[in-house]
């Protein structure tokens, strides 16, 4: 594709980053194939071939309009469209990077502007999310049904180990997810304690950055991202194997840190090395495979059906390993019709386009309950939300039922 960037973006880091990612596609529209917005609208302003002309519209002068942001923001970046690209088109960034271009022209709503705000600074502190999470959890029956699809119903979270071990890997608590599902983290803590690893948390560590990444927030990002290298830093040094990610959303994020941060020279490298630590738990447990098969094979009986994330499979490209595990264990999974799509979560996306996020959520869960599981499983904790808010059979995290079978076996 022929490029001719207007001047107020060609020479920044941006725009050169754009202008390479707009110069590797080919119009080729394989990508509409794929793309959850594309086929429930039909519009090609709605699919990644259409948003990537109307970016390069806006960076080469065109002023845009309301609806060019719409189509933007209707995006869901599932990245199922890179996955599909024959020409490696690094989508996900260039829409975060056009986002940002036409917010700074096209100014939201009060209304719009206020959701996003009130997204943008509650989510990712800890501190202000965690009471309302739990206030809400108290009041949740008499919430109304748009709320309480929001807030999951509270769950004890069962106690952290306190052994010790030679072995050690630092564990994102994160943001939202400690509020919202705690026991995922001290399920994960307990089935490396069990494997004779122990997980460490550290305690001014917080949210990845995406919330606000995602929402165009991109400084505010950085500084996340630095909070959580200098909090980290210490214990890389000191000989931690590993950053494990049990929120795949996270995991790419954090996955992406040197990139994000290699223009900045005092964190540049620090950045990088805590990408390549940055493991999903997914890419950890294979190596226990063995260990947990004698552990637990036939002692986990239910017949579960996995929803890999989008920010797994496509974000992370990891596909595979979360199935293996569970079947090296025992467990009867098996994946639905279209188990690429989206499942509409998509970080804010369920707060921002709520009719086009429970469209996709109720194909998804008519493809997931097609089969008749026992239990849904998933690997992120907005997809894990998103799917429980729409049916009464069980949605969990994958590790989970490992936990609770390791549990049972003692």
């Amino acid at each position: 594709m022929q490029t001719n960037l207007a001047d107020f973006i060609k020479d920044t880091r941006e725009g050169r980053e754009a202008d390479a990612i707009l110069r590797s596609c080919v119009h080729c529209g394989f990508c509409t194939a794929t793309c959850p917005t594309y086929q429930l609208l039909g519009d090609e302003l709605d699919g990644p071939r259409g948003r990537i002309y109307l970016i390069k519209q806006v960076l080469e002068g065109k002023t845009p309009t309301a609806k060019t942001q719409l189509h933007l923001d209707r995006c869901l970046t599932c990245r199922n469209c890179e996955t599909t690209c024959p020409s490696g088109v690094q989508y996900g960034r260039l829409i975060d990077i056009g986002r940002k271009v036409v917010e700074e022209r096209v100014p939201y709503s009060f209304a719009t502007n206020l959701k996003r705000t009130a997204l943008r600074e509650l989510l990712p502190r800890k501190w202000l999310f965690t009471p309302a999470m739990k206030t809400g959890q108290l009041f949740r029956p008499l919430l109304p049904k748009s709320l309480q699809n929001k807030v999951p119903r509270k769950e004890n979270a069962g106690a952290w180990p306190t052994r010790a071990h030679a072995r050690k890997m630092l564990l994102l608590d994160g943001c939202a997810q400690p509020a919202m599902s705690p026991n995922i983290n001290a399920a994960t803590a307990r089935v490396f304690d069990a494997l004779g690893v122990q997980l460490v948390v550290a305690p001014k560590a917080g949210c990845c950055g995406a919330i606000r990444h995602h929402l165009n927030d991109h400084d505010g990002a950085l500084d996340d991202m630095r909070r959580n290298i200098d909090a980290w830093w210490p214990l890389v040094e000191a000989g931690a194997e590993a950053i494990v990610m049990t929120a795949s959303g996270c995991g790419v994020m954090v996955k992406d840190y040197g990139h994000l941060l290699a223009h900045d020279a005092k964190y540049a490298d620090k950045a990088q090395r805590i990408s390549d630590l940055t493991k999903d738990l997914s890419e950890i447990l294979p190596a226990f495979e063995l260990e947990l098969q004698i552990r637990l094979n036939g002692k986990i009986g239910k017949r579960v059906v996995y929803h890999p994330p989008c920010t797994l499979q496509h974000g992370q490209q990891i596909r595979g390993k979360v199935e293996g595990v569970l079947r090296a264990v025992g467990v009867d999974v098996q994946l639905c019709k279209d188990s690429h799509l989206c499942c509409g979560s998509a970080g804010t996306y369920s707060v921002l386009q709520p009719e086009l996020s429970y469209q996709l959520r109720d194909q998804k869960l008519a493809n997931l309950e097609a089969s008749q599981p026992e239990m849904i499983v998933s690997a992120n904790i907005g997809c894990l939300t998103h799917l429980q808010s729409g049916t009464d059979t069980p949605v969990k995290h994958w590790i989970e039922l490992i936990d609770k079978a390791l549990s049972a076996a003692h």
